[in-house]
C-alpha cells in the first residue's frame, strides 16, 4: 500500500460498508477496501464467504478503489470460536458478535490497517463515535431499528479513536437508497443473519461437531417428566420451538418455554405461558468494560440492554470487588440469560457492558449470588 489509504475499510461485502466506503471517498479521503475471512470453508455448510468476497470485489471496482483479502480465521479461533465452544458446554448461551468486534474486527483487522499504513478503519456498523470532555463517546446509531452499539461495547479509547461509522448517521433506508442510486453490486443485497460459520445448515448439527451432547429429560418446574430433548446446549431461557410439546393431556393449551437449565442432571425446565419463573429483578456480571477507560461514580442511575434491540430498561448499578457489578432493574425483565452482554446506556451513549454471570430468576443456580 506503501501508505497511501489513510482510511482502509473492512469490506463486509453487504450493502452497509459498501455506502460506507463510498461516503468516505466522497470526502476524497484516500481509502482502500479490505474483505476479511474468519472462518476457512469446512464442508459442513455454506458460509457465503467467497459469494461475500466477490461481492466486495466488485464494489471496490465500482468506487475505484484498492482491494485487499485477508484470512483472519485463526485468529477468530482462538479469540472467538474457543469460547463460544466453552460457554455452550458450560450450558450458558454465548453472543459471539460481541467477542468478533473485539478480537477481530477491531484489534486484528485494526493491526493489519496498521500494518499497512492506514491510521484508520471503517465499517458498515450503525453507531456513532464523537469526543466530549477529552474522551471519546460510542453513541447509538440514528436509525433505531439498526442501531448495532450492543455488540460493540467492548471497543475503548484507542479503537474509537482510530475508527469511522459512516453509516451511523443515516437510516437504513437511505443506504440503501444511496446504493440503488449508484448502482453499487450490493444494492439489493439482503441482510446477512446469524453467525457467519454455521451459516444455513442445521445448528444442532453443527455443534454436535464440537461438543459432546447427551439426551436428556424435560421436565416442568415440579419435575414430572413431559418428554426428551435432544441436548440442553441447544435451548436457551425463554424459548419455545423445538420442545415438541403441543396438546398435552391434562395441560392447558398455552405454549411451552424453556424456564431453567440443569446442567448437572441433563434437564430441561419448562414452563407454560408468562411464567414467573422468567422474572428477574437482579443481575452480577462478569468484569466490566467501560468504554471510557474507568468506571463512572458507582452507584450509578442509568439504563441497560440484556439482549440486542431490547427498549433500554432503567436500573440501578453497583459495583463489585471483582470488578463486576451487580444491577437492579426498576422492573422485572424476562429470560436474563447468563452468557449474554448486559450493556450500560446513559441516554444515547454506550458506558460499556459485560457478560451476564447471573440472575436472582428462581431457577438461576448461581441466584444466591445477586445481593
Amino acid at each position: 500500500m506503501n501508505g497511501s489509504a489513510r482510511v482502509i475499510v473492512g469490506m463486509s461485502g453487504g450493502v452497509d460498508s459498501s455506502v460506507a466506503a463510498w461516503l468516505l471517498r466522497e470526502q476524497g479521503i484516500p481509502l482502500a477496501g479490505l474483505f476479511m475471512q474468519n472462518w476457512n470453508e469446512d464442508g459442513g455448510g455454506e458460509c457465503r464467504a467467497e459469494a461475500d468476497r466477490r461481492d466486495a470485489l466488485r464494489v471496490c471496482g465500482q468506487l475505484g478503489i484498492p482491494f485487499l483479502a485477508r484470512n483472519f480465521a485463526a485468529e477468530y479461533w482462538r479469540g472467538v470460536f474457543e469460547t463460544f465452544l466453552a460457554e455452550y458446554r458450560a450450558g450458558r448461551t454465548p453472543n459471539p458478535d460481541v467477542l468478533c468486534n473485539r478480537e477481530v474486527k477491531f484489534k486484528t483487522f485494526l493491526d493489519e490497517a496498521r500494518a499497512l499504513g492506514a491510521e484508520q478503519v471503517a465499517t458498515g456498523h450503525y453507531a456513532r463515535i464523537d469526543r466530549h470532555e477529552g474522551r471519546w463517546r460510542l453513541l447509538r446509531g440514528r436509525d433505531p431499528g439498526k442501531d448495532q452499539s450492543y455488540f460493540l461495547h467492548q471497543l475503548g479509547q484507542a479503537q474509537l479513536a482510530a475508527t469511522r461509522f459512516p453509516v451511523g448517521e443515516l437510516p437504513k433506508t437511505e443506504v440503501r437508497a444511496i446504493a440503488t442510486r449508484l448502482g453499487l453490486a450490493t444494492a439489493r443485497k439482503k441482510d446477512s443473519t446469524g453467525i457467519c460459520f454455521i451459516g444455513e445448515r442445521d445448528f444442532r448439527d453443527f455443534l454436535s461437531r464440537y461438543i459432546a451432547i447427551t439426551p436428556g429429560e424435560i421436565v416442568d418446574p415440579a419435575g414430572v417428566v413431559l418428554g426428551r430433548h435432544p441436548g440442553i446446549a441447544f435451548f436457551t431461557l425463554g424459548q419455545r420451538e423445538g420442545l415438541g410439546l403441543g396438546g398435552m393431556r391434562g395441560r392447558p393449551q398455552a405454549p411451552w418455554f424453556v424456564v431453567g437449565k440443569d446442567p448437572e442432571g441433563n434437564r430441561l425446565i419448562v414452563d407454560q405461558g408468562d411464567s414467573p419463573l422468567l422474572a428477574s429483578t437482579r443481575l452480577r456480571t462478569e468484569a466490566m468494560h467501560w468504554v471510557a477507560g474507568e468506571a463512572p461514580p458507582l452507584p450509578l442511575r442509568c439504563e441497560a440492554q440484556v439482549r440486542y434491540r431490547q427498549a433500554a430498561q432503567a436500573c440501578t448499578v453497583q459495583a463489585r470487588d471483582d470488578g463486576g457489578v451487580d444491577v437492579r432493574f426498576d422492573q422485572p425483565q424476562r429470560a436474563v440469560t447468563p452468557g449474554q452482554s448486559l450493556v450500560l446506556y446513559r441516554g444515547e451513549e454506550c458506558l460499556g457492558g459485560a457478560v451476564i454471570a447471573a440472575t436472582d430468576a428462581p431457577l438461576d443456580p448461581l441466584r444466591h449470588t445477586c445481593p
